[in-house]
């Protein structure tokens, strides 16, 4: 299983840019399992900025990003997505695609998650 993440870029503060995640099998369409968005930013730890269960019918986000990013499904095209508005200098940092084989409940650790994606750079100037 793969998953290729895209769409980041350099953008101003209060820019918008939706990060995509293709998964190569139906790792994404099924909706058993969790999926994920991590973001790391320069010498931090990575975190977890959303996540979703679509058999549970749950979402969580990062308190960080509430009420600013969405993360979203096509399960059709196993797609993952994360629409991000409002970004801000804060939000720059590599954001990564996740996807677990085991957990159906959204979660935030990354031993949750067994497969990844290459990571995507977003970088937000003031």
């Amino acid at each position: 299983v793969q998953l290729q993440a895209s769409g980041g870029g350099s953008v101003q503060a209060g820019d918008s840019l939706r990060l995509s995640c293709a998964a190569s099998v139906r790792t994404v369409g099924t909706g058993r399992y969790a999926l994920g968005w991590f973001r790391q930013a320069p010498g931090k730890e990575s975190v977890a900025v959303a996540s979703i269960s679509r058999v549970r019918g749950k979402i969580f986000y990062a308190d960080s990003v509430k009420g600013r990013f969405t993360i979203s499904t096509d399960n059709s095209k196993n797609m993952l997505y994360l629409e991000m508005n409002s970004l801000k200098p804060d939000d720059t940092a590599v954001y990564y695609c996740a996807a677990s084989n085991t957990i159906a409940d959204v979660t935030t650790a990354r031993t949750h998650y067994d497969y990844w994606g290459q990571g995507t750079l977003v970088t937000v100037s003031s």
